[in-house]
């Protein structure tokens, strides 16, 4: 028999690195489903949001990342567990702490109110949805879902779409009274997590505090496109604080912002069109101020684009030629607005149009030995297409014989046959039936 002896310093080494084997693969298990989209809610400010800014003591990490708290999706069915859902799965557990007391709280009241989120990192989102604590919840015990309504008050579904930096969501807050908390939930698309933020709410507002913000001064316009246009403006001045500025087209209320950003990007707008924006000034009590100065301004029209761009030139094969493909490049076109696309041929017939990016394609599925002739034009957003460029010759490499596909036939794996103008290649043994067409039989003929 023999036998294998390991010294113990030996041991302790193998005994280390296997723990730090299994260490390094419970990391990845924990953080391979992170989403790269971050962000939390600014305004009304949430329980990270305020522990950022001070407002909140004794918070812990999540002074330093509030964007940080994301756990996985789906609640209530899922997602964080009871006693940590302030927390987003206990990863910042100072946020569990639960009393009546704890936490700073926001005025709030019933009715139309703006949810604004600040993310850090935009991701392709399904929804936002907003939950509330039940009138008589115990506010001495860890948030549970019995703590919450679990039925949302506020639900946007975004289909998937990619936010702004700046995110807002006007939601009907129901009534309430004293001390309640506020759920607001991020979920991302194409992951499997979501963002939890709560935010404390104190309903009825500060009754000390009638007094409005100052209207916002010296409002300016910039960088005006057919279709957007920067805001800027000056802070207003509040005897507790300015919670947030609205912005206004008209009457119409068009976005909301925290109460530090003093700018905005209004997009979407219509070339060849008059707009006129004002801001407004909001604190914490709901207290709104007067307009700021207007400014109008007019967004230009469309130029028409009738010019067509250069043709491709260069155009010339790359490498040899295959039995059945050719790869093809190109030297770029120039537009008068911007090339969009390029058209490739064989013939007259296209083949394939790519990207105004892309200088090189492949075309595929030829015939071996066979002479072809290729063409590329480009094309620009208005529709405008180029002549051609220079005309390439090129003749495809000799292949194994190709024979029409025939019923009753033995094949070989390799075998290549045409069939109503198409290549296939047997990828399964077999003698061949009606029915068992190389069109139909996609498990027995692979397309070339």
């Amino acid at each position: 028999m023999i036998q294998l002896r390991l010294s113990h310093h030996s041991l302790s080494k193998l005994i280390v690195a296997s723990g730090m084997m299994l260490l390094m693969a419970v990391i990845m298990l924990l953080f391979s489903d992170r989403a790269s989209a971050h962000g939390y809610v600014e305004s009304p400010g949430s329980r990270a949001s305020l522990c950022k800014l001070g407002q909140n003591k004794n918070c812990g990490a999540i002074i330093y990342e509030p964007q940080s708290l994301e756990a996985p999706k789906g609640f209530p069915q899922s997602g964080p567990a009871d006693g940590k859902i302030a927390s987003a799965a206990g990863a910042f557990p100072e946020l569990d702490q639960q009393s009546a007391t704890r936490w700073s709280k926001v005025p709030m009241t019933a009715g139309t109110k703006t949810f604004t989120w600040k993310l850090t990192a935009a991701h392709a989102t399904s929804t936002w949805k907003y939950y509330m604590t039940k009138q008589n919840w115990d506010q001495n015990a860890p948030l549970s879902r019995a703590s919450f309504d679990l039925t949302p008050f506020c639900s946007v579904n975004y289909g998937g779409k990619q936010p702004p930096n700046t995110y807002s969501d006007t939601c009907n807050v129901p009534s309430r009274t004293g001390y309640q908390v506020i759920l607001a939930v991020w979920e991302i698309a194409d992951t499997a997590n979501a963002f939890y933020n709560v935010i404390d709410v104190n309903f009825g507002g500060d009754p000390s505090d009638n007094q409005p913000p100052t209207a916002p001064a010296g409002l300016s316009a910039s960088n005006l496109t057919a279709t957007s246009v920067s805001l800027a403006w000056n802070a207003s001045s509040d005897n507790v604080g300015v919670s947030g500025y609205k912005i206004f087209n008209g009457s119409t209320q068009i976005a909301a912002v925290s109460g530090s950003t003093l700018n905005y990007n209004v997009t979407g707008l219509t070339s060849n069109t008059s707009y006129t924006f004002t801001v407004r000034a909001e604190d914490a009590a709901g207290n709104v101020s007067g307009a700021s100065n207007a400014v109008t301004v007019t967004t230009p029209a469309v130029p028409v684009d009738n010019e067509a761009p250069t043709a491709p030139t260069g155009l010339h094969v790359m490498g040899t030629p295959t039995s059945s493909s050719v790869h093809l490049m190109w030297s770029a076109s120039t537009d008068n607005v911007g090339v969009t696309g390029y058209r490739v041929y064989r013939g007259t017939t296209l083949v394939t149009t790519v990207s105004g990016t892309a200088l090189e394609y492949t075309v595929t599925g030829l015939t071996p030995d066979t002479s072809y002739t290729f063409t590329v034009r480009a094309v620009d957003a208005a529709g405008n297409v180029s002549a051609d460029s220079n005309a390439i010759n090129a003749k495809t490499a000799s292949g194994p014989a190709v024979s029409e596909w025939a019923p009753n036939t033995a094949y070989t794996v390799g075998t290549l046959v045409t069939y109503n103008g198409k290549t296939y290649e047997c990828r399964q043994a077999h003698t061949s039936l009606v029915g068992w067409e190389p069109s139909n039989a996609a498990s027995l003929w692979l397309l070339k």
